[in-house]
């Protein structure tokens, strides 16, 4: 399944590079304020759609554009697809911005891909495979001090998005890390900690297309993500954290004073599931998995054989036979 992701990805990435070479001629839509959609976002998606339910018709799709209107609705297999994650940027000719396919199985994530189309970038993940980027495994960074670290972050942008909340938070964390930056491409920014190259990140006011795909590259790299409590249940809470383990028991420690989850105490103790299959649980279960050790490394059927391996933080699990396999 993971064959045919990259296949939809790329059949949408090509569809925006060609758009990028003529960006006066794009009719911009604004569905709310500094919020737009161009025609590029809707070709881009029917192209993933059309890819993947042509080689899974039974299963489910909810896009950023279109919703649940392909598909099947009750499946137990779910396609979580942001044709173009970033869509301001592409319009300003700002080259970050890519295609976001996340596969849920029965409510975990399994499969990912987030393909950068302006630079040929392919990061990909299977759930217990371990996450590359052009086959390349990914590792988060090792970084153990928030003072040292380069966080990730994105800015409320929406019409009654809460700005002096994230004015507190970006205060909070900004005089306590090496530096903040915000590319406006969530997606990528999450693939961005899975490659090591941020520490950490934290958003507002996301959706589940934005995280999806991201989220379990950083999992597979050895990373956290959760809520502002560092709980699992964030896919829906409009609120993410994530980062190596210990940077990640540092920012949650930081944004728990501005979460609005509204948990029940019980949840504290024990989290449901991550949506993506994350080791994810609370701040201080995160922190002490810093200081245990680490289990074994997972091998990825992708990499080179002379890559060399790390700790994962997931259980192992065997991925299905795929139709699509040879395509990779």
């Amino acid at each position: 399944m993971l064959n045919i992701a990259v296949k939809a990805a790329r059949a949408a990435g090509a569809i925006i590079n060609r758009a990028s070479l003529d960006l006066e001629t794009l009719t911009v839509t604004a569905k709310s304020p500094n919020d737009f959609v161009t025609e590029v976002d809707r070709l881009a998606e029917d192209a993933v759609i059309e890819t993947l339910l042509t080689a899974y018709p039974d299963h489910g799709i909810l896009a950023e554009e279109s919703g649940r209107k392909h598909g099947v609705a009750d499946s137990d297999h779910l396609w979580i697809i942001d044709p173009l994650d970033g869509t301001t940027n592409f319009i300003h000719g700002f080259p970050v911005y890519a295609v976001s396919i996340a596969l849920s199985v029965r409510g975990q994530i399994q499969q990912a891909v987030v393909y950068d189309p302006s630079r040929n970038d392919l990061f990909f993940a299977s759930k217990g495979r371990g996450a590359f980027l052009n086959n390349r495994r990914l590792r988060v960074s090792k970084r153990s001090r928030l003072s040292e670290a380069l966080i990730g972050t994105g800015f409320p942008f929406r019409k009654g998005d809460d700005f002096e909340r994230y004015l507190r938070m970006f205060d909070a964390v900004m005089h306590r890390c090496a530096g903040l930056r915000r590319p406006g491409a969530a997606a990528l920014d999450l693939c961005y900690v899975a490659a090591g190259w941020y520490d950490g990140f934290f958003e507002t006011g996301l959706n589940p297309w934005d995280m999806a795909a991201g989220a379990l590259m950083i999992t597979e790299a050895g990373g956290l993500v959760g809520n502002f409590t560092g709980e699992a249940d964030f896919l829906h809470q409009r609120e993410v954290v994530a980062g190596n383990p210990k940077v990640y028991a540092q920012l949650v420690t930081l944004l728990r004073p501005y979460t609005q989850v509204t948990a029940p105490p019980a949840a504290a103790s024990a989290p449901a599931p991550a949506p993506t299959g994350a080791s994810v649980a609370t701040p201080e279960s995160a922190l002490a998995a810093t200081l245990g050790e680490p289990p074994a490394a997972e091998p990825a059927p992708h990499a080179p054989a002379a890559r060399k391996r790390g700790p994962v933080r997931v259980r192992k699990a065997t991925a299905p036979a795929d139709p699509g396999d040879a395509l990779l």
